[in-house]
C-alpha cells in the first residue's frame, strides 16, 4: 500500500466500523433489516475465511448461518472491545471448532488452503505451488495466524481475539511458522544448502 492512500484507508476502515457498530445497536434492538444488512456486507468475507477451514459449502453455509444466529442472540454484548469485523471472525472461528469437536468438520479440513493469489495475483503458478507446500508443513494454528495477519490483514490483538489466545501465543506461532518456512522453503526449491 502506498503511504498517501494509508490515511484514506484507515478513515474508510473507522466509517465501516462507525456503520457496523449502529447496524449491531440495531439488531440488539431486535431490528430484522439490519441483521441481513450485516449479513449482506459480512457474508462473502466470513465464508472466504471459512473456506479456508473447510471446502464444504454446506458446512461454510451453515456456519454462516449460526455465526449470524449468535450475532442477533449477543448483539446487546458487543462491548466495542476490537473491530466488528474482528468479532464477527472470532465467533465464525469459534462455530467453526465447536463443529469440529462436534464431528461436523472432519480434522484433514482444518489444514488451511493459503491463498497466494490473494497476496499478489501475478504470482507464477510454480511459486505458489511452491508457496503452498511450505506452507502445508506449517501446523493448522500456525497456517490460521499467518492467513489472518498476511492475506486478511488482522493486527496481532485482532488475531489474539479472533483465535481466543494472548498476543503472546499468537506471536509464538507466528515466530514458529517463519522459522520452519525459513528453513523449509530452500529446500522445496531445491537448495540442500550446503552450496
Amino acid at each position: 500500500m502506498l503511504l498517501n492512500q494509508a490515511p484514506s484507508y484507515y478513515a474508510d476502515a473507522r466509517a465501516a466500523d462507525v456503520n457496523d457498530v449502529q447496524l449491531l445497536r440495531r439488531i440488539a434492538a431486535q431490528d430484522k433489516d439490519a441483521l441481513a444488512l450485516l449479513y449482506r456486507e459480512y457474508h462473502r468475507r466470513l465464508a472466504r475465511f471459512l473456506n479456508r477451514l473447510t471446502r464444504r459449502d454446506d458446512l461454510i453455509e451453515e456456519v454462516v448461518n449460526d455465526t449470524f444466529m449468535v450475532v442477533w442472540k449477543k448483539a446487546a454484548e458487543f462491548r466495542g472491545d476490537a473491530r466488528v469485523s474482528t468479532w464477527l471472525m472470532g465467533i465464525a472461528y469459534r462455530v467453526t471448532l465447536r463443529a469440529l469437536r462436534d464431528g461436523g468438520l472432519e480434522h484433514d479440513s482444518l489444514a488451511l488452503d493459503f491463498d497466494t493469489h490473494a497476496v499478489e495475483p501475478f504470482i507464477d503458478h510454480e511459486q505458489a505451488d511452491w508457496l503452498d507446500k511450505g506452507l502445508s508443513r506449517l501446523s493448522a494454528e500456525q497456517r490460521l495466524v499467518m492467513e489472518l495477519a498476511y492475506v486478511m490483514g488482522h493486527s496481532l490483538e485482532e488475531i489474539a481475539q479472533i483465535t481466543e489466545s494472548s498476543v503472546s501465543t499468537v506471536k509464538a506461532r507466528m515466530f514458529h511458522a517463519r522459522v520452519k518456512l525459513r528453513n523449509v522453503m530452500p529446500v522445496l526449491a531445491g537448495f540442500s544448502g550446503k552450496d
